[in-house]
């Protein structure tokens, strides 16, 4: 299929990517006409030249010099150009036909004429949405209104925020797109609009279509405002400007009356004049996106809606009455389409909305009609790369995260005999970015393309932790040798159905357990190994990323201790070479929001040798403190070693190593792995491993729960 794509930082393109898949909770729309938001999308598309990007934003600075600190000046300068070939998906409004849907969704039927939005929906021949950003259209309404819904629910949301009543006298500042919507709403409200705007055409349309006071913007906003209202000022302000200053927020609190209030849904710094606030009393209000819903993966990703007795107007309902508005003939957008583009003009399009003088307002980008005959997605997209040698191995990409970008698909170059045959990813703009960038030979959104492909020898999965069981399972199924990311299964029983899968084929199969290659940590395992008794190994995590709303802190899905815990479950059976028998666990309180709870726990574990492993892990602590801290104790032996930086080791004499970069083992497991499918040897990391770790895990927020040991029997569960 054919999308609109951001490449580098500037550049428009229409592209070919491979259409997208139905997840769960989702459908495919095939758009007959999408919306380019004027402010949102252009913000993305920098003009100016690099260095003036750069001292406007010295946040990018902090950015670079963070990540080098991290991962060295090579990597980051090869990330840093990276930047300037790479694609984004661009757009987040449009109408057209459902043509699929998820066997989840219910309230859609193949052929629905629908409006949807949401980020990442983007400017396609076919898009995927969540189906609460997904609305049917009314029949009295045409797709080139209709496409405005997520526009509107923006504005929707604004006004219901500013509690607009009967009467009340409500400035809007700013009169693009969401402005325009925004005053046409208020006046639906009952209320009485003045529209501000520097722009004078744009003015006089507020005019035109119902404002009844419209002023051009200016020193001479206040004394016009003022005469107005008989000296005591508006309402309410709803500020819908997109500025690089506060100028327009500045303004707001000037012409608003005592104890008003101001509602900010555009972009601008927020330099509030804090005295003025003060005296006045004046409520300052954010406007979210479409309502109550944005940005909760529950809501957008996983389906669940609010109820509507508790919460009466989320972003799904709010789209809906914005299309009830538009097909009475309460708001009316058509004055405000400027220009039409055809898709395959979108960089023509974009230019339009990038210069002033054209004077665009809503720019609509129009696609071919959606066929008649059943939808038929194409959902692989061949690239220009080099014809593998005979006898290369095959390696397909499953998932194009910023592991696999940093450290895998970089190592893979490195390694001989080996050549990227597939990326596979949801996103069409990062699968075909990766297969470019890395010359893969084709890009696809399906995972069934990989497994049906002979040509792919290997599949390295680097997906969300969710997704893991099910694809290791099905590419074990397929013939294909698995080198399979952490956490190996989120489940006792995904665990035992992955073990007796690859023990019952001929595939390699290994789990991205990285340590184990770690210099400093093989350098610990070597002066453990002359001990000559039991010892104590304590590990201390800290990891404040993982927690809020980052989805790898989700205790559905594992939440940390599963998803990073399983590291050091695996690092002390490993460092030991024993099995833990039994586990006690302490949580902070259960049942509370993060950053509490099931994320940051204390465990002791007992091995069978007599050995004790202490794991801490935390989601609570300070960003700017060590992260992650291993000492061992045995007879005669003590080490210590600290986010892969620093290694000491006392026994009859002392041995410090120390490093300006980490190396965290994943060239060297990832070319261990490849050697180990060539010669036949089993990996150094197994299925049995991996279950051994998630199962640990799994115990040790049984054993929190319950408050009491939990015994540790890993045959046991294998083999039932």
């Amino acid at each position: 299929m054919k999308q609109v794509l951001r490449k580098g930082l500037k550049t428009i393109v229409v592209a070919d990517v491979p259409d997208p898949v139905p997840n769960p909770h989702h459908v495919l729309v095939r758009p007959v006409v999408s919306l380019i938001s004027s402010g949102t999308e252009t913000a993305d598309i920098h003009t100016d030249s690099l260095a003036k990007e750069v001292a406007e934003n010295p946040s990018h600075l902090r950015k670079i010099w963070e990540v080098m600190k991290q991962q060295g000046p090579v990597k980051t300068v090869s990330e840093v150009r990276a930047k300037f070939s790479e694609y984004a998906a661009l757009g987040y409004s449009g109408a057209g036909i459902l043509v699929d849907k998820h066997e989840t969704v219910r309230d859609f039927q193949i052929g629905d004429r629908v409006a949807y939005g949401g980020e990442g929906t983007g400017h396609a021949e076919t898009v995927v949405a969540g189906q609460n950003l997904v609305v049917k259209v009314p029949d009295t309404v045409d797709f080139e209104h209709a496409c405005f819904t997520t526009l509107g629910s923006i504005a929707l949301n604004s006004v219901r925020i500013a509690t607009i009543g009967v009467g009340d006298v409500v400035a809007v500042i700013g009169l693009g797109l969401v402005g325009q919507l925004v005053a046409q709403i208020v006046r639906a409200q009952g209320g009485v609009v003045v529209a501000i705007d520097m722009k004078n055409d744009r003015v006089e349309l507020a005019k035109s279509i119902g404002a009844d006071f419209a002023l051009p913007g200016g020193p001479s906003v206040p004394s016009e405002v003022a005469a107005l209202t008989d000296g005591r000022g508006v309402d309410c302000v709803i500020v819908a400007a997109a500025a690089k200053t506060a100028a327009p927020l500045q303004q707001a609190v000037k012409i608003c009356r005592d104890r008003g209030r101001i509602v900010v849904v555009g972009a601008m710094p927020m330099d509030i004049p804090r005295d003025e606030m003060y005296i006045k009393e004046l409520q300052l209000l954010m406007s979210r996106a479409y309502g109550p819903g944005s940005y909760d993966p529950v809501y957008e990703k996983q389906g669940q809606d609010y109820p509507l007795p508790y919460v009466r107007w989320t972003e799904n309902r709010n789209m809906a009455e914005f299309l009830r508005l538009v097909a009475k003939g309460i708001v009316i957008v058509e004055p405000l389409i400027s220009h039409r583009f055809a898709l395959e003009d979108a960089a023509q399009a974009y230019q339009t909305i990038m210069n002033p003088a054209a004077n665009s307002l809503a720019v609509i980008l129009s696609y071919p009609e959606a066929p008649a005959t059943p939808f038929s997605p194409k959902r692989k997209t061949e690239t220009q790369a080099k014809a593998a040698k005979a006898g290369t191995l095959g390696i397909a990409l499953i998932g194009a995260g910023n592991l696999a970008r940093w450290e895998h698909l970089p190592n893979l170059k490195k390694i001989g005999g080996v050549s990227l045959r597939a990326v596979q990813s949801a996103s069409g703009a990062r699968g075909k970015t990766y297969a470019e960038r890395f010359e893969a030979n084709y890009s696809t959104s399906a995972y069934e393309e990989v497994l049906a492909d002979p040509a792919v020898d290997v599949v390295l999965i680097a997906t969300r932790h969710q997704f893991h069981y099910e694809q290791a399972l099905k590419a074990v199924q397929a013939g294909k040798h698995v080198f399979l990311e952490k956490p190996m299964a989120l489940t006792a029983d995904e665990c035992r159905d992955l073990y007796q899968a690859v023990n019952g084929s001929q595939t390699q199969f290994t789990v991205g357990f990285n340590r184990r290659f770690a210099p400093y940590y093989l350098e610990l395992k070597r002066a453990i190994a002359q001990r000559t008794g039991p010892a104590i190994i304590n590990c201390r995590m800290n990891s404040p990323g993982l927690s809020g709303t980052f989805w790898a802190a989700d205790p559905a899905f594992g939440g940390a201790l599963v998803g990073e815990g399983c590291h050091f479950v695996d690092l002390l059976y490993w460092l030991l070479e024993s099995e833990p028998v039994n586990v006690s666990a302490y949580s902070l309180p259960l049942g509370k929001k993060d950053p509490i709870g099931e994320n940051n726990v204390v465990a002791s574990f007992r091995f069978a040798d007599g050995s004790i492993g202490n794991l801490t892990y935390c989601t609570v602590g300070s960003k700017t403190s060590g992260g992650e801290h291993v000492e061992a104790f045995a007879p005669g032996i003590a080490a210590v070693t600290e986010d892969f930086k620093e290694l000491v080791i006392k026994s009859n004499s002392q041995k410090r190593n120390s490093s300006r970069r980490a190396d965290k083992g994943y060239a060297a497991q990832l070319g261990a792995f490849i050697q180990c499918i060539r010669s036949g040897k089993q990996p150094e990391v197994t299925v049995l491993d991996g279950a051994r770790a998630t199962i640990g895990c799994l115990s040790m927020l049984q054993s929190a729960k319950a408050q009491e040991p939990v015994e540790i029997n890993l045959a046991e569960i294998l083999n039932a």
